[in-house]
């Protein structure tokens, strides 16, 4: 059941950054968060309602703050990336990190893991950065700051899911609250500065908020309880292959053609999820 909920929480969070991705192009990307993260505060109380488990706790409440300070620090440092001009080794760096740094925890914590599941877990890494890379993009401007930023965004990333794991599943969907709280806070700042040339979001703009909101709300929500049935090492790094569908969307959707690369990716991430799931 791990593995399912794991990838279950995949799509979503591959699918709302699919959805997110078409609202920035209407409008400006850090509002455009801040909107969306708002919509998942909606999200994860309705969550609250259908799962509440054994009600808040200390330990729950603390974990899903660091959840959120991890997903909005990860937020920012990947705005702050693609700004210097570089959004294929942004993009690449942070998806990377986004999954081996839950995965070192795990096993730090006392993951263990079979040799199948070990072996899923470390294809599964290069996999994601095959997926995220996207030749041709401009990577020659601040290549450098770039693999800074996103060092920094997949650490905070992948803090957003130490955190929903440590928080634990006996509070139900109670962490998901003060993670999103959190994550709006360090994510408004720089929203409203950009706020000011952007302007209020059209009519047209909210269907892209409400289904990147939900869906992103929904992902977290997968995510929590897949840790409640398997170890963090392999649920984080199935969760972690969710641009894989972000690329199958864009394909669908965009027709926008694969490279090699990404498709040499999406069959090592399939493989590394048969991998895991028959180990």
């Amino acid at each position: 059941m791990a593995i399912l909920f794991a990838l279950v929480s995949a799509a979503c969070y591959g699918t709302s950054d699919f959805s997110a991705g078409l609202l920035s192009r209407r409008y400006a990307a850090e509002p455009a968060s801040a909107l969306i993260i708002g919509m998942e505060i909606l999200g994860s109380a309705l969550a609250v309602v259908l799962y509440p488990g054994h009600g808040p706790s200390v330990h729950a409440i603390a974990w899903g703050a660091v959840s959120g300070l991890g997903g909005g620090a990860g937020t920012l440092f990947l705005y702050r990336g693609l700004a210097a001009g570089a959004m294929t080794i942004v993009g690449t760096v942070s998806g990377v990190l986004a999954a081996a740094v839950p995965v070192l925890v795990g096993l730090a914590l006392g993951n263990h893991l079979t040799t199948g599941e070990a072996i899923g877990i470390v294809i599964a890494v290069p996999a994601i950065a095959l997926v995220s890379w996207q030749p041709g993009a401009e990577d020659g401007a601040g290549s450098r700051s770039a693999v800074v930023y996103g060092a920094l965004a997949g650490c905070g990333f992948g803090l957003l899911f130490v955190g929903l794991d440590r928080a634990g599943t006996r509070a139900g969907a109670w962490p998901l609250l003060p993670g999103q709280a959190v994550g709006f806070l360090v994510v408004a700042p720089l929203a409203l500065r950009k706020l000011v040339h952007a302007g209020r979001p059209e009519l047209g703009d909210l269907p892209y908020v409400l289904s990147s909101g939900v869906l992103a709300s929904a992902a977290a929500l997968f995510f929590l309880v897949a840790t409640g049935h398997g170890e963090l090492s392999i649920v984080a790094v199935i969760a972690a292959l969710y641009p894989a569908f972000t690329v199958l969307l864009a394909r669908a959707f965009l027709s926008e053609r694969w490279s090699l690369t990404q498709v040499a990716g999406l069959l090592v991430a399939a493989a590394s999820v048969v991998l895991v799931s028959v180990s």
